[in-house]
């Protein structure tokens, strides 16, 4: 690794910067709070207000117990407790006591009785950084956790998650997702770290090497999402529903910036932990930051990055969603550290430009979830403000290491001030 340092003219260590990502985590972490239901978390409207109809799904109860857990590790008070009342809920109503596993709503309520790849990502995720956090019964959560991956979800011969199951584990989907292993990739970096087990990292080389150093690497840097159980692209996949909220048509360029993060920390978990790392994780991570600005940023005339692109890199989904820039910027700050190329501060500039200027809800708090290709706020694909995790975790990271993982670093006070 480079022993450069970053200029001081550099907004990574810059100290009014990072008081402005302290400012605006607090400001985030302030909104979530109105989330809490009695089985979980629940998704929040516009203007911070649980409907009346609200349900705690697995997936942002989730979310939000990882992301409070966060910000007890890092020692802001009023967090303890509702990271107590996540482990709860996902050791409790949202868990399948029958045949072991995670329902995507309590009890099932949704009549969705399957089990998920990428919701037990999630769970374990949470459940790590709970552990981290020292909320109480959170290590039995993390066990249940890594068992369920174990016995149902990881296939050694494929080296991946396998997608789905009925509630009983049986009738195994004749899919692979690209999704929910780059999440099981972000989860196993934390399993790694909370449980010592560098086994993890191990497993999360091997996703990576098939999904992007096999797959994507060979698609021009565009991260394919959809496979069958042969891990044949699917590119037609979902044509005729372009928008769906995760497994849309065609290319998601959003998820080109959260990988090429994630195979950055692996890179430096790897280092980390003395275990050989390839060269080419630095490299996949560069051209897949490069194919998704180069493909996806302004595409269509306007500011911002659009949801999905065809093959032809033409435009399908315009709008704008806030995930998508949180991760382009995290993506940045990431190979700014990891290569010191003033070229990545450009971009992690423009990208906090345009979340101050469009995303950034002053008026009713949080962020819009969603812009118009006008990049006005709309709710085509996601209506409300329901997730805290991924803008959270972009004011977060750039005050981090690449390694160790987020709950992690922020446990062991790992901050970085200058680079």
């Amino acid at each position: 690794m480079t022993t450069q340092r970053l200029p001081a003219s550099s907004w990574l260590n810059a100290p009014a910067h990072h008081a402005w990502l302290a400012s605006e985590g607090q400001r985030l972490l302030t909104f979530a709070k109105a989330s809490r239901l009695a089985d979980g978390f629940g998704n929040l409207d516009d203007n911070g207000q649980l409907p009346a109809n609200a349900v705690a799904e697995t997936m942002n109860t989730a979310r939000m117990t990882h992301s409070f857990a966060m910000a007890h590790a890092m020692g802001l008070p009023g967090y303890a407790e509702l990271v107590e009342h996540g482990v709860a809920a996902l050791s409790g109503p949202l868990r399948d006591n029958t045949h072991g596993g995670w329902f995507a709503a309590p009890h099932a309520v949704d009549g969705n009785t399957g089990k998920a790849a990428y919701l037990h990502a999630f769970v374990a995720l949470a459940a790590s950084s709970a552990v981290v956090a020292g909320a109480p019964g959170a290590q039995a959560l993390l066990n249940q956790a890594i068992q369920i991956i174990e016995q149902f979800f990881w296939s050694e011969e494929e080296g991946v998650m396998l997608e789905s199951f009925a509630q009983d584990w049986s009738g195994l989907e004749a899919y692979r997702g690209a999704n929910s292993n780059m999440h099981a990739t972000e989860a196993f970096l934390a399993l790694a770290d909370v449980t010592a087990d560098t086994r993890w990292l191990d497993c999360a080389l091997r996703i990576v090497e098939r999904v992007i150093h096999t797959h994507v690497a060979g698609n021009r840097f565009m991260v394919i999402e959809h496979f069958d159980a042969q891990w044949t692209p699917l590119f037609g996949y979902n044509e005729d529903n372009p928008a769906d909220g995760f497994r849309p048509y065609g290319i998601t360029p959003g998820h080109g910036f959260e990988w090429a993060r994630l195979v950055l920390h692996l890179e430096a978990a790897r280092l980390q932990a003395g275990l050989a790392t390839p060269d080419w994780l630095v490299t996949d991570a560069k051209r897949l930051f490069a194919s998704a600005c180069d493909y996806a940023w302004a595409v269509d005339g306007a500011p911002g990055i659009v949801y999905t692109l065809d093959w032809n890199q033409r435009p399908v989904v315009r709008e704008r969603l806030h995930w998508t820039h949180a991760e382009a910027s995290a993506a940045a700050q990431a190979l700014l550290k990891r290569t010191f190329d003033p070229h990545y501060e450009t971009w992690y500039r423009r990208f906090w430009e345009f979340c101050d200027a469009h995303f950034i809800d002053r008026i009713h708090g949080s962020w819009h979830h969603e812009l118009s290709p006008q990049n006005q706020p709309s709710s085509k694909i996601w209506g409300g403000k329901p997730d805290l995790y991924h803008a959270w975790q972009a004011v977060l990271l750039p005050t981090l290491p690449l390694a160790p993982s987020m709950a992690s670093a922020l446990g062991r006070g790992c901050y970085v001030t200058e680079w």
